[in-house]
């Protein structure tokens, strides 16, 4: 994986790393991730060739080898004593500003070429922006170069964070607002200087360089010099300017500029501690920021229980007896159905609204009558869907998302122990094809307040009925629900809808009339545990389990696609059987996962995978996982992290990091003799509190990351710990107000640096 990783990262991007500026890395627009396997080898390939042609510099490098060392270690001892933070990583990602992912595009662009790589903007975006470039009549040749590579931004895949400034016609034009003279700033972070000198005294029609109050009254532009509204370079970067280390990323003509610090040092282990025995399924934080987390059984059960601080030797309290809500009369249970999901509203400690998604039995509850996903409205006749289980007759078995309310005798619905299991409201009821591949998961997004609720194919091998390209089904979607509005009885009827919900107003539909209204994104097969980055609330994170040889992880997107059935994560996929028609390869445009594994990669023994997806670790207890996506397998004891190199660029790569069970768990782990690592049996998913601490849930029981330290393994960054094993509250030991002999280090710093400058 790692050697896959470094091709990937190889072929994704022509990196050029600046001399004068070692910290900045200038990307040019990724390219697509290959489909054909060959494209791997010949990556491979090119990089030995490139590598092989690299100029030997360690001779010149030797002759300033000691005095660099010196100033390293000048800059070090200051850096170390300096109490300002360091300037935190890029917040991008490659996004268009209607929020979709680009996309390659189906032929070459005749004004903004991508130069095969992937754009915002189709061939009608393309020609109206040459459009808008030949009305502007600049006669210069050097500015009217400069004034299209500026209109061109719009097709930058990073266009949403380029365009996310306050003038909304131009974006973000590199400028180094440092005091450092031009002579020793990088040539990337000057493009604004670029466009002032070379534009400042040409003509332009109806300029996209307007001031904001221009912008802001709507007023008509007409033939304009730059120098009619800004004076000087520094009055027009002062609106059009900025550099990365400011903002997200930056635009330097053809190109973006990320801020690259150098990363934290990588994880050498996963250290868990066991919490409580037994498997749960869900784990979802009380929404009060206590220490409390709501746990959930595949049979309907849910309890509240009590998460111990890191250190203190305690176990999950709660009392198996008494569950938060009991809905085992109503939820249907086998090994590959049961209560799927649970989310809190985002204002549950005020209104106590919960949210359960789980599979129920027509056969078996008359609430249980929703719509057969196999519908004619999605081209799909009941009458040819044949039962994969004897016993089993087509949307038996349907998929219910229900409202429930917690019980409280006062306002202060954090003192609730339990909640009513009498429905408040139905709001989702369809019945599923087949059984199994269903999904399930329900989450509110972090931003919008939104319901999203993520369904699979629908079972049976292979998707034969192509419902997850089918944008006339739910099934193998990511579908966006609005549960606040106040729904008429029009829209109650409307068959359409699949129960009591609104559809939000900015989902995928508005742009694409052929898509149902609920969707968001598609041409998944089996999402099996999505999170948002709390940190980074605009990377949702997606595990995908595969079929025959890949399991994926997918970051989506408004309106994005997928692949599957017509790929299988990077593959190419060849369906047994196909009574519901095909789609072909040119008809889509499929965004490909960002991390993922073969399953001959995984437990050959058993001979089968299904991905587990995670979090991005923003807990404290182990640094080195710090901003690192998590991942694992149902099937194996692998655990994968996954890191966006540079951060904001898109480009991500893995790598396989061991598990140990510290000696001082509140509950001894299981192992297997002559195997350094726990036995955790099945692994079901990842849970997170309000410490951001993730939680790993298995069929063994719920652990806990801890620090790497009680494991053995070594993180420079672990903060130190008291004497009692706790990690002490208040300054970090590693802040400048605790660290010993603070006076000693700047002195030596300032000797050596006059040392090293004289």
């Amino acid at each position: 994986l790692r050697g896959l990783g470094r091709t990937l990262k190889s072929n994704l991007f022509n990196t050029q790393r600046s001399h004068q500026s070692p910290g900045r890395l200038l990307l040019p627009l990724p390219r697509p991730l290959p489909i054909n396997p060959a494209s791997f080898r010949h990556a491979r390939e090119c990089q030995a060739e490139a590598h092989s042609q690299e100029p030997d510099m360690s001779r010149p490098l030797l002759a300033v080898r000691a005095r660099v060392s010196l100033l390293l270690l000048c800059c070090c001892s200051l850096a170390a004593w300096s109490p300002w933070p360091l300037v935190p990583a890029a917040r991008a990602l490659p996004l268009c500003t209607d929020g979709r992912a680009p996309v390659a595009p189906k032929r070459t662009l005749g004004f903004c070429s991508s130069d095969g790589g992937s754009t915002c903007c189709d061939a009608a975006a393309d020609a109206a922006l040459q459009k808008q470039f030949e009305a502007m009549k600049v006669s210069d040749a050097a500015c009217a170069a400069v004034i299209k590579s500026v209109l061109c931004a719009k097709c930058n895949p990073f266009s949403a964070q380029l365009f996310n400034t306050s003038s909304k016609m131009v974006p973000l034009l590199c400028y180094n607002t440092s005091s450092a003279s031009s002579t020793q700033s990088n040539a990337t972070e000057e493009y604004c200087k670029r466009v002032w000198k070379t534009c400042k005294s040409v003509t332009i029609l109806n300029s996209p360089f307007q001031s904001p109050l221009q912008e802001k009254a709507k007023l008509p532009s007409s033939s304009s010099k730059l120098t009619n509204v800004w004076k000087t370079e520094k009055d027009f970067c002062a609106s059009f300017g900025g550099s990365s280390d400011d903002h997200s990323i930056c635009f330097s003509g053809n190109a973006v500029s990320f801020n690259a610090p150098e990363p934290l040092p990588s994880p050498k282990g996963l250290c868990l501690e066991r919490l409580f025995n037994g498997p749960y399924l869900n784990m979802a934080p009380h929404p009060d920021g206590s220490n409390r987390v709501f746990l959930s059984s595949q049979a309907g059960k849910i309890w509240l229980a009590t998460v111990p601080a890191q250190g203190s030797g305690g176990t999950l309290e709660f009392d198996e007896a008494k569950p938060f809500l009991d809905l085992t009369d109503k939820v249907y249970h086998d090994p590959k159905s049961g209560l799927m999901g649970i989310a809190f509203h985002p204002k549950f400690a005020t209104n106590g609204r919960l949210f359960v998604s789980y599979y129920c039995d027509r056969t078996q509850s008359l609430s249980c009558a929703g719509r057969c996903s196999c519908n004619y409205d999605a081209g799909c006749d009941p009458s040819k869907l044949s039962p994969d289980d004897e016993d089993a007759q087509p949307c038996q078995y349907q998929v219910v998302v229900s409202e429930y309310s917690a019980k409280v005798s006062s306002s202060n619905v954090s003192k609730a122990t339990s909640a009513d299991p009498s429905e408040v409201r139905r709001i989702f009821t369809m019945g599923m094809p087949y059984t199994g591949r269903y999904g399930g998961q329900i989450l509110f997004g972090p931003t919008d307040g939104y319901l999203y609720l993520m369904i699979g194919d629908g079972g049976s091998k292979g998707d034969p009925f192509n419902f997850s390209q089918n944008k006339k089904s739910l099934l193998g979607k990511i579908v966006r629900l609005d549960i606040d509005g106040k729904q008429g009885q029009s829209q109650i009827n409307n068959r359409s809808l699949w129960g009591n919900y609104y559809i939000p107003k900015d989902n995928p539909f508005a742009d694409d009339s052929d898509l149902e209204p609920e969707i968001w994104a598609l041409g998944l097969g089996h999402p099996w545990r999505c999170n948002f980055d709390s940190e980074r609330p605009s990377y949702f994170y997606c595990g995908d389990a595969g079929q025959d040889v890949y399991e994926e992880v997918d970051l989506i997107t408004k309106g994005g696609n997928y692949g599957w059935r017509v790929y299988e994560g990077p593959y190419i996929y060849h369906p047994h059987r196909s009574p519901g028609g095909n789609t072909s390869l040119d008809s889509i445009d499929a965004i490909s996962p960002i991390m993922g594994y073969n399953h001959s990669e995984v437990n050959k023994k058993i001979g089968s995978a299904s991905i587990i997806g995670g979090y991005v670790y923003r807990g404290s207890a182990d640094p080195c996982l710090y901003g690192r996506y998590l991942y694992t397998d149902l099937y194996s004891s692998s655990m994968w992290t996954g890191t966006e190199t540079p951060e904001g660029s898109g480009n991500y790569t893995t790598s396989v990091i061991p598990l140990s069970c510290t000696k001082n768990s509140p509950i001894a782990c299981e192992s297997t003799a002559g195997s350094p690592e726990p036995t955790l049996g099945y692994m079901f998913t990842f849970g997170e509190d309000n410490n951001k601490d993730i939680f790993l849930l298995a069929s063994k029981g719920i652990y806990r990351v801890v620090r790497p330290s009680l494991c053995g393994f070594t993180c420079p960054a672990e903060k130190l710990v008291s004497n009692n094993g706790t990690t002490p509250t208040g300054p970090s030991s590693l802040s400048p107000a605790t660290r010993p002999g603070k006076s000693v280090a700047v002195a030596l710093a300032l000797a050596v640096c006059a040392l090293f400058f004289s």
